[in-house]
């Protein structure tokens, strides 16, 4: 039988302590909330009013609730009031002599049954633990932010903490209504070790001058389709807090240099630049702690004439290819009014494509998303072709054959001998260098990167990837295209992975590492990075959509690259795409899609 809690006890009452003190009160229990002064104890009311208040606007508290809820607050000033707490759990700055002191001295006052927990999220339970003589009575307790509203709590054991200890604490995250994880006290825990080598990659990916901020932003949003971009989450964990935990993983957790806090991240906090709570950061805001962006020197300009300035007209496109892409893509030009030439090996396979965009554009009718007429219309844009020579007049093609070095080149050889001068030649790779395709022909000023995402008609983004011999009138006319098709495009270098797979991938293979290091399950982790961090898709469930074979590809493609030995692929991957279980195309990748 799990103990029964009663009465629990908060120091520290942020943000994040004045939501934990929400949680608890939320769940009948009673809570003494403590602080070191009367002004601090105030500010932390101020919060939790705050908060409960906004719960009862939107509907989602009634007001004797909220009553029945503050009413379970004891506030108090002093450590000294907690000695009668069945639990007491720490929120206080992540510095590791301040836990320690406020852990000792509640080894002092707290009864002797009492549990010590912690919420940090990247300091060591097992250090803050030897600060008592109860070592075995302290737990990690992660709560996520905001904590009323995330369901993830990580539960953190150390190597002494009793099994009894730990049984008691899931069954309070039960009560309190979390899904908990419990794991082994390692640096970063699930979460953020796998969330902050992301986001640092993210700052020297800006910092190197790679991307813009926005577009980076925009790629992992409208890619992925995460919450927010990351450097805007780093604006909002602050980059204070950010460069805390990331050099606490790089000093726990082996020195892996992707850990390593990017030097723009340390000048940025030593200028006070720390993100929404200084009205500075990655992003300018109205006022500190205000979330409204306003525009800055950095800011792009805005508007089609902008995207326009220096762009060639386009009207009719060529589309080279006869798969799912290259399907899409011709459905996306078509519906934006461009007269479409597809170019198949043989009029087998254009029949097969024309039946697929046929398909496609009658779903659109069936769901109200497109009208019979505009559908017909469409349809009356493409020409269909099985030969290379019709695309002697186009003013863009676009190239979506198979992801074979060898066959794009010969591919754009040709284009070279075709096309009238002044065309636009834009390759879907996603993976392959652009300039490689570009030396292909003679024309290498006039050849970009034009990475559409898979479903094309659906997924709102493109990357825009210039190689050192793109002509800015070319790149010009790429972001104009993309604006008259409806999408996002977002400007990049050629660099392997380009913005998402560069960002993505190596998360994925950390997310591999963890699991074959037996740190977790691979049901915990995507738990952990879905309830934890509001993805859509856990790392193991997208690792076995998009095809084990696939990412090891692409992470091989990474490490090749950028000889950066965090991105080498983990082993445990190279094995299951041995052994064959690719994901779900095959029933079989990390998790086994037959018995479902």
């Amino acid at each position: 039988m799990a103990r029964e809690f009663t009465r629990v006890g908060v120091v520290g009452l942020g943000t994040m302590g004045a939501g934990i003190v929400e949680v608890f009160a939320r769940n009948g229990l009673d809570v003494t909330a403590v602080e070191i002064s009367e002004a601090a104890v105030e500010r932390g009311r101020v919060t939790l009013t705050g908060s409960t208040d906004r719960a009862v606007a939107k509907g989602k508290l009634a007001e004797a609730e909220r009553d029945a809820l503050l009413a379970r607050v004891d506030f108090r000033v002093g450590l000294d009031a907690l000695h009668d707490v069945d639990l007491v759990i720490e929120a206080v700055p992540e510095h590791l002599d301040l836990k320690q002191r406020i852990f000792a001295e509640l080894d002092r006052v707290c009864k002797p049954e009492a549990i010590l927990a912690t919420n940090t999220s990247s300091l060591s339970v097992t250090e803050i633990s030897v600060a008592t003589t109860r070592p075995n009575q302290v737990i990690g307790i992660h709560f996520f932010n905001p904590a009323p509203v995330m369901k993830l709590v990580e539960v953190v054991r150390t190597v002494v903490t009793s099994a009894d200890v730990v049984a008691d604490v899931e069954a309070l995250c039960e009560r309190l209504g979390k899904v908990d994880v419990t794991i082994s006290d390692r640096a970063g825990f699930i979460a953020n070790a796998l969330l902050f080598g992301y986001l640092n990659h993210a700052v020297g990916m800006f910092e190197a001058r790679y991307a813009t901020r926005e577009d980076i932003d925009a790629a992992m949003k409208l890619g992925c389709g995460l919450p927010m971009g990351p450097l805007a989450l780093m604006d909002l964990i602050g980059l204070d807090t950010a460069y805390e935990i990331l050099d606490t993983m790089y000093r726990r957790g082996g020195r892996d240099r992707r850990h390593a806090p990017a030097p723009l991240l340390k000048q940025m906090v030593t200028a006070g630049l720390l993100g929404r709570k200084s009205g500075r950061g990655f992003y300018t805001y109205e006022r500190p702690g205000s979330p409204k962006v306003v525009p800055d020197e950095y800011t792009p300009p805005a508007g089609d004439a902008a995207l326009a300035d220096g762009a060639r007209g386009i009207a009719k496109v060529g589309v080279v290819g006869s798969g799912t892409m290259a399907t899409g893509i011709i459905e996306v030009f078509a519906k934006a009014g461009y007269e479409i030439i597809s170019v198949t090996r043989g009029a087998e396979k254009s029949a097969k494509v024309c039946e697929a965009v046929k398909t496609s554009l009658n779903k659109g009718v069936v769901r109200g998303k497109l009208s019979e007429t505009d559908r017909d219309a469409a349809l009356g844009r493409i020409t269909w072709s099985a030969t290379l020579d019709h695309l002697a007049d186009v003013d863009l093609v676009v190239e979506a054959v198979i992801e074979e070095l060898s066959v794009k080149k010969a591919l754009f050889a040709s284009l070279d001998e075709i096309c009238k001068p002044g065309v636009v030649l834009a390759t879907t790779t996603s993976s392959l260098p652009v300039i490689d395709v570009a030396m292909a022909t003679q024309r290498p000023a006039d050849v970009i990167g034009l990475h559409f995402f898979n479903p094309a008609p659906i997924m709102p983004l493109v990357e825009i990837v210039q190689t050192i011999r793109t002509s800015a009138e070319t790149s010009a006319t790429a972001r104009a295209v993309c604006a008259k098709l409806g999408k996002t495009g977002v400007v990049c270098g050629d660099r392997s992975g380009f913005i998402v797979n560069a960002l993505l991938f190596p998360y994925l293979n950390d997310a591999v590492k963890m699991l074959e290091a037996s740190y977790s399950t691979a049901d915990d982790i995507d738990y952990a990075m879905k309830l934890g961090c509001g993805y859509p898709m856990g790392p193991f469930e997208l690792l076995d959509v998009v095809g084990l074979d696939v990412s090891l590809a692409i992470q091989r493609e990474l490490y090749l690259e950028l000889r950066e030995p965090g991105f080498a692929p983990a082993p445990l991957l190279e094995h299951l795409v041995t052994a064959g279980y690719l994901g779900r195309k095959t029933g079989r990748g990390f998790r086994d899609h037959t018995r479902r």
